[in-house]
């Protein structure tokens, strides 16, 4: 009876509704047209081999270079870390056992709260499922349950940030990015009300770094809470990989400092850092923390190991940077466009959405090259781009076979060689 009541009801749905497939269709059709649509990598990471990998295609298997990877400095495939995670799966097994609030809390969870508040020089800590869960709940929470609360977001933040703000409902301004002027006149409209100011310190696309003393001097002036997005600086930057905050000397002044486990130090995970009330707000009140599972306690352990790697080991971060240098120098040498920035992010500009595709294909299936395009909406249209992140384990010779591989195709493609 059940089944003919779901036929019938099916059938009549056929008949009166909309067709949800072909509503889908054509708008997957749309994003085809536009050359927006995303293509995955089918892509097998083998330890010890970063940054190669085996690339699964209709038809067989084939070796690539990955060049986009936000594991930075390929702390996913570290010995240590990699002990590490096996020897807390051999004593812990694989799962958490529920949520945080109800049999999910595990030794290692609040081992790695600990190293993280340290990290950041805070009270405490609070861990997430991802970087995207802790800036959504964060900013939810607090928009939602500080009264009057209106909420500066500076206008490149993360969707993560973006949705979290949106879904709290509470009031919000955008301010020019990185503008302090902009958000000072900002800050001095709201008057008396409480005011969140919502920035990051290395913004993903761009690779651009905020002027975060002179954002703090405006918003100390104006009795702001701050939030900071350190998601693509943590391990990465300062002398124990607090990030730019940490590099600054600045961490102190910032209320919230959040970040992840799922770039630099090569895990999974998001988290916050601030006082102890602040955290406990949180956990008391984040829907996105109360009601998830928590993290394996083999990923809290595989985190703690490449935190306290990184906290004492420089090496890293050097041969990072050193090949940085020589890939932009030699995209210099050869006239291929790319943004001018501090950071490790090399962003290479082709402003537009069906040929960043093109070449992204062609790097990938005549060089052994994988570096994913990057299109609307995680940019503007017109500013598609391929976003480089070298590692401290590619070689001199990698990045020497990237440059002329951009070099031909540059040249088949007649590109333009200037970023503006």
């Amino acid at each position: 009876m059940c089944f003919r009541q779901g036929d019938l009801y099916l059938g009549k749905r056929k008949k009166f509704a909309m067709s949800f497939d072909s509503f889908f269709k054509d708008q997957l059709d749309q994003l085809k047209q536009d050359g927006n649509y995303r293509y995955f990598a089918d892509l097998e990471r083998s330890t010890g081999k970063f940054p190669r990998a085996i690339n699964h295609f209709e038809g067989g298997t084939r070796d690539v270079t990955v060049w986009c990877s936000n594991d930075y400095l390929g702390m996913g495939q570290h010995p240590l870390v990699i002990s590490a995670m096996q020897e807390a799966v051999g004593r812990c097994g694989t799962g958490a056992g529920g949520t945080r609030n109800i049999g999910g809390t595990n030794h290692d969870h609040m081992l790695l709260e600990r190293e993280l508040a340290d990290l950041h020089g805070k009270e405490a800590a609070l861990l997430f499922t991802s970087g995207y869960v802790s800036n959504w709940t964060t900013l939810t929470t607090l928009g939602a349950k500080i009264p009057d609360v209106v909420i500066l977001s500076d206008s490149e933040n993360h969707a993560s940030m973006i949705e979290g703000i949106r879904h709290s409902k509470a009031e919000k301004m955008i301010w020019a990015h990185n503008d302090v002027d902009d958000l000072d006149r900002k800050l001095a409209a709201c008057g008396d009300r409480p005011k969140l100011v919502a920035f990051e310190s290395v913004y993903s696309m761009d690779g651009d770094i905020a002027p975060m003393a002179a954002i703090l001097d405006v918003c100390e002036q104006h009795g702001a809470l701050t939030y900071l997005d350190e998601v693509h600086a943590v391990g990465m930057y300062g002398p124990r990989g607090g990030g730019i905050s940490e590099r600054e000397g600045l961490a102190h002044r910032i209320d919230i400092i959040e970040g992840t486990l799922g770039k630099a130090f090569g895990c999974v995970g998001g988290y916050i850092t601030g006082s102890e009330a602040i955290c406990d707000f949180i956990r008391s009140f984040g829907s996105g923390f109360i009601f998830t599972t928590a993290l394996p306690p083999a990923v809290a352990v595989a985190a703690r190991t490449s935190i306290v790697h990184l906290k004492t080991s420089d090496a890293e971060r050097l041969g990072q940077r050193a090949q940085v240098a020589r890939l932009r120098a030699g995209l210099d040498r050869a006239g291929i466009p790319h943004l001018q920035n501090e950071s490790h992010i090399v962003p290479v500009m082709i402003k537009d959405a069906v040929k960043t595709k093109m070449l992204a294909d062609y790097l990938m299936d005549k060089f052994g090259i994988y570096v994913q395009p990057i299109n609307y909406p995680t940019v503007p249209k017109g500013t598609e781009r391929l976003r480089f992140t070298p590692s401290p384990l590619h070689t001199d010779a990698d990045v020497d076979h990237l440059v002329s591989a951009l070099s031909e195709l540059w040249k088949q493609c007649a590109l333009a060689r200037d970023v503006a």
